[in-house]
């Protein structure tokens, strides 16, 4: 072991960092308080046992001090966690709310693709709302008055922050606690300007003028990314489009984040060294690299604040600058150790960041690069001295190796978030990376320069054709047989043994990387075997569907919304048109119910489901309760409704959230085994709880007696 990592010793310091994001990762999935406050007191009562043994640190071996590290930084991990949710803990709305919302604009984002502008308002004290609110205002209502700033009033409809729809979907009350989000809803009417606000900030305004700019001068889809790529407005991006990009494995264009970033710092760079190298007395005067380095930095700094400074934008200009940092001192940039620093440093700021889609992702990324672009077989490859046809077909050899083996290495994360990864972003990609980088985004930078002068119409054509060319590359790729493939969600386990297998893989450098195969096909072999789910209720009681293995997926209503819609099909890992209950020959319906039977694992399973809030005489319901195995109602059912096995109403919707259920071994999963522990649930549950007691407690008081 000791001579192992001897050998591996220039990595050692990398592991650091997963350690601490091991202890965040631990905040997240284990049930409450008390289990973290044992991880840590584990962590450092192990760190401290292993110092008591070998008496100092001068004393230790190695591996001694890998462990020493590795627990401290664990227990770290999940004690800074620990304190960024409670110093951002704002109570949520405990239940609907309607009146006169008056307060002042923290932000604004105008979505004009869906015809909206979203604000962050802070309500004034005396209404008794969460600190912060988030609320859509229909275009046609909008008002030039409506900016960062001013303090309006207008009618308002708020909701608590929205759980998890269903077991392993995505929760924006998780997200709405970090961003101290108390509340969401819209805006009824036109808003009554109070207060004029300020002046804009000088990065707000150049971006919003900016991107109007980009848009008239590209028109239609091609100029919401246009925009988007220049100045990080995703809003006037059609859903067509986003949902293109998405399931063709193009939709990392469409974030600010490394690939942009990268592109303008190292255009400044090069231009920048190139320029000033005209000038032998410049040359000889300055270190160049470090000049150009600052440039760089300077353009980085910049356009970070000009596209809105978003975590995954800083996040990556923040590991640019430690790379531009590494050539002004003649370090190799190139180095898991520079990923490692960047990533501790958003991990410090924003810890909650490691469980979402976009860390993971853009870090995985960069890790699976470097790796690859590292090893000694691609470095001989990189350094061959070949003619212009070989140094070509090098280029479009690493690009299609870089990107298919990003496409692996991202597969896993989007399943576990998604449930769905697409199969032809290697080949996408290998088209539109270099597209974006070398041809649409240098023709946008000078096209807008040219606008100066009056002169960038013709460049602007360009580029509209070249983005139409991204667009169409996307749509094909999307909509090509099997583009995407459908998994139903596994659960933090099976995603951990990915994690830890790839950065088993990615993070050594002698020939023990190979162990990392073992967990990952594990993984593979988790993901194979995990069964959809049978039937899915939402945790509203509204919807309900039955997924039937090779079969279309029935729904309760015909008129499911289109969130609600794409929740239940990615829960259910199916893609097609799915079929409305009373359409269904195998389903039994009356105005109030429908019953039907599923086939288990050992027998047959019966369910009843209420379709809507209709009174049914109680004895009825009783005697139909007793003979199913399971009844699902989006109301509350009377006790004397006894289902041989299982019965979900409103009561246990309120405590449990959505369920997702497994006829073969009679299991149910629920969205509360998620969160529950959690004080983004805990107090959700907690007030509304409280909420129900009072309404029940006005009631008795205004009864007659």
């Amino acid at each position: 072991m000791e001579r192992w990592l001897l050998a591996e010793r220039d990595q050692l310091p990398v592991w650091i960092v997963v350690a601490f994001a091991a202890g965040i990762a631990l905040w997240f999935l284990l049930p409450g308080s008390d289990w973290a406050a044992a991880v840590i007191a584990l962590g450092l009562g192990g760190a401290l046992m292993v110092l008591a043994v070998r008496r100092s640190w001068a004393a230790m071996e190695l591996g001694a001090r890998c462990l020493f590290l590795g627990l401290l930084m664990l227990a770290a991990g999940c004690a800074h966690m620990a304190w960024r949710a409670d110093r951002v803990a704002a109570d949520p709305l405990a239940a609907p709310w309607f009146g006169l919302l008056t307060g002042r604009i923290e932000s604004r984002e105008t979505l004009p693709a869906r015809k909206l502008v979203r604000l962050i308002i802070a309500p004034a004290p005396a209404l008794g709302l969460p600190p912060r609110v988030r609320v859509n205002l229909d275009m046609a209502l909008d008002d030039a008055g409506v900016r960062p700033g001013a303090i309006i009033a207008a009618r308002a409809r708020l909701m608590p922050p929205a759980q998890a729809a269903l077991p392993g979907g995505y929760s924006f009350a998780q997200r709405a606690w970090f961003d101290r989000l108390g509340a969401t809803g819209s805006l009824l009417d036109r808003p009554r300007i109070v207060k004029p606000g300020g002046q804009a900030s000088p990065f707000d305004s150049l971006r919003a003028r900016l991107s109007a700019h980009i848009q008239a001068s590209v028109p239609g889809g091609a100029g919401g990314i246009a925009a988007t790529l220049a100045t990080g407005d995703r809003g006037a991006i059609s859903e067509e489009d986003a949902e293109a990009m998405r399931r063709s494995g193009l939709a990392h264009l469409l974030s600010i984040s490394g690939l942009h970033v990268t592109a303008l710092i190292g255009a400044v760079w090069l231009i920048t060294l190139r320029l000033l190298a005209l000038f032998p007395l410049l040359a000889r005067a300055w270190r160049l690299p470090l000049v150009a380095a600052g440039a760089g930095a300077l353009a980085g700094i910049g356009y970070t604040l000009l596209t809105g400074a978003e975590v995954p934008t800083i996040r990556s200009c923040a590991a640019a600058l430690l790379v531009l940092l590494a050539l002004a001192l003649g370090r190799d940039p190139v180095s898991p150790r520079l990923i490692a620093a960047g990533a501790m440093l958003v991990l410090l700021a924003w810890p909650e960041a490691l469980m979402g889609p976009s860390f993971q992702l853009s870090f995985a990324a960069v890790t699976a690069i470097v790796a690859l672009h590292d090893h000694p077989v691609m470095r001989r490859w990189a350094a061959e001295d070949l003619s212009w046809p070989g140094r070509v077909a090098r280029f479009l050899g690493l690009t299609f190796l870089t990107g298919l083996l990003i496409e692996f290495t991202l597969m896993p994360i989007a399943l576990h978030h998604f449930g769905k990864a697409g199969l032809y972003g290697a080949l996408a990609n290998m088209v539109a990376i270099p597209l974006t980088t070398f041809v649409i985004m240098p023709i946008e930078a000078l096209a807008l320069l040219l606008d100066l002068a009056g002169l960038g119409a013709p460049l602007w054509w360009l580029c509209g054709q070249a983005l139409q060319l991204l667009i169409a590359l996307a749509h094909l790729a999307a909509d090509a047989p099997g583009a995407v493939a459908l998994f139903p969600r596994t659960g933090g386990h099976v995603f951990a043994l990915f994690v830890l297998g790839g950065l088993w893989l990615a993070l050594w450098r002698t020939r023990g990387r190979w162990l990392g195969l073992l967990p990952v096909a594990l993984g593979v072999t988790g993901v194979m075997l995990q069964p959809a789910p049978d039937l899915l209720v939402t945790g509203d009681g509204q919807h309900v569907a039955v997924n039937r293995s090779g079969d279309p997926m029935v729904l309760l209503r015909r008129g499911t919304g289109d969130y609600a819609l794409q929740s239940l099909s990615e829960s259910a890992a199916f893609d097609g048109e799915a079929l409305a209950i009373e359409d269904w020959p195998e389903a039994k319906c009356s105005p109030e119910f429908c019953a039907f039977t599923l086939q288990g694992q050992a027998r047959d399973v019966s369910i009843l489901v209420g379709r809507n809030r209709e009174r049914v005489p109680e004895r009825a319901l009783a005697a139909a309760c007793r003979r199913t195995d399971i009844v699902i109602a989006g109301r509350w059912l009377p006790r004397s409704c006894r289902p041989r096995w299982l019965k979900i109403d409103r009561a246990r919707l309120d405590r449990t959230g959505g369920i997702a259920v497994y006829l073969a071994d009679q299991t149910a999963r629920t969205v509360a085994s998620d969160h529950e522990g959690h004080p983004w649930w805990d107090r959700a549950m907690a007030l509304r709880k409280a909420a129900r007691e009072a309404q029940r407690a006005e009631r008795l008081s205004t009864r007659p007696r």
